[in-house]
């Protein structure tokens, strides 16, 4: 099955990249397995850099990944200088100890440090990093917008709340880099805390002008309005809605946990039936109407159920073979690439084959921005020989000196 350009109507439900994105992180959940959990987080890297666009929010992966090396760094430095709860024998380090009162007692400040007890704070961090690099990939991949398209009537102002302040931080960040660009070109400096503040006040405007033109764009759309349903019906949404999530939650956890995987299943099936139901009574309160709604299509599909596929082989492998997921931090002992399971992490790559491609567009503006820094770069060239007193290279594409 080739993968088509991504169009309007070929683009990938956004829903399916947070079920393929979920489905890579519940099976991090299952394994300590610091090989495993590398493999998951290359799984994810590649699909991103295979069928990533250039829009703002696509940009996020990076942010991530640094904040899953943030969390792995505090957590690490957590174990060394407030102890950790594993024994050890192999002493890497012995800190001046801080006395403590004795309510206090089980908590230490310093003290002996362990390789065993490093070695489990590394495989911990790195289970939480390789969580949030998992949502940082449905971050880069699905569209905000698109994905607000597909929500329930019943949360359609909780997820325009969202979409917005999940798309601020990256027009924002889009407008420094412009504006730093256009003092460059006007041989301003760029860096320092004059050049911020600066390009301070722009950024504002900027941000003042585009809530004042969201607030009127959802006003004209009618965005708040409501239709009378009986109270009844609104009692039946709520007790609907709230029990559902609190069955999704309670099953989630029997399905995270080491322990509970056969209430898991049953009470997340009837918390989804009921928060679906409730939020099918609630969307009858919505007015709205969808153009163009996304369609759930074979490839996306395919993407979902490959995420969920890993997640399912990732739970059985943790039934039959749990000492291979979970390396032991006592005694210390090499890690090892269970085979089984890291084949099944490897069915995560499906959507990089599948997935339609980025559109000619966003690979012709990445070319367009490719060609501006180039000229940039010779501009500045050409500046920097000026002001040597020697004549500019001459570009041999140009008939003109570079300037």
């Amino acid at each position: 099955m080739s993968a088509p350009q991504a169009t309007r109507t070929t683009a990938l439900h956004a829903g399916a990249w947070w079920l393929w994105a979920l489905g890579l992180a519940t099976a991090a959940s299952r394994t300590t397995d610091p090989l495993l959990l590398g493999l998951l987080v290359g799984v994810a890297g590649y699909v991103v850099a295979a069928r990533r666009t250039e829009a703002p929010w696509a940009r996020s992966y990076g942010a991530f990944v640094k904040l899953g090396l943030v969390v792995i760094a505090v957590r690490l430095a957590f174990a060394f200088f407030l102890g950790s709860p594993i024994p050890g024998t192999h002493t890497l380090v012995t800190l001046p100890e801080v006395p403590l009162p004795d309510w206090a007692k089980g908590v230490r400040i310093g003290g002996r440090v362990t390789a065993e007890g490093m070695v489990f704070a590394l495989y911990d961090g790195l289970k939480l990093a390789t969580l949030l690099i998992c949502v940082g990939a449905a971050n880069a991949l699905a569209n905000p917008a698109r994905l607000l398209k597909s929500l329930p009537g019943a949360l359609y102002e909780a997820g325009v709340a969202v979409v917005v302040a999940m798309t601020f931080a990256p027009n924002l960040v889009a407008d420094v880099q412009r504006l730093r660009a256009a003092r460059r070109l006007r041989g301003r400096p760029d860096r320092g805390v004059k050049a911020l503040l600066q390009v301070g006040l722009p950024v504002l405007e900027g941000a003042l002008e585009r809530s004042v033109a969201l607030a009127a764009a959802m006003d004209a759309r009618g965005y708040g309005r409501s239709a009378q349903v009986p109270p009844a019906v609104r009692h039946l949404t709520s007790v609907l809605t709230l029990g559902g999530l609190l069955g999704i939650c309670a099953g989630t956890y029997g399905l995270l946990a080491d322990s509970g995987g056969g209430y898991g299943v049953p009470l997340l099936l009837a918390g989804l039936a009921a928060a679906l139901a409730g939020l099918w009574l609630g969307g009858r309160r919505s007015v709205r109407s969808r153009y163009r709604p996304d369609r759930w299509g074979v490839r996306a599909w395919l993407v979902a159920g490959s995420g969920i596929a890993v997640a399912a082989l990732m739970i059985w492998a943790n039934d039959y073979a749990p000492a291979a997921l979970h390396p032991p931090a006592v005694p210390l002992t090499a890690p090892v690439l269970p085979l089984w399971p890291a084949l099944s992490v490897l069915v995560g790559l499906l959507p990089a084959f599948v997935a339609p491609l980025p559109s000619g567009a966003d690979r012709a503006d990445r070319a367009d921005r490719a060609d501006r820094a180039d000229r940039a770069d010779r501009g500045e060239r050409a500046d920097r020989a000026a002001a040597r007193g020697r004549a500019p290279d001459v570009d041999p594409r140009m008939k003109e000196p570079t300037q």
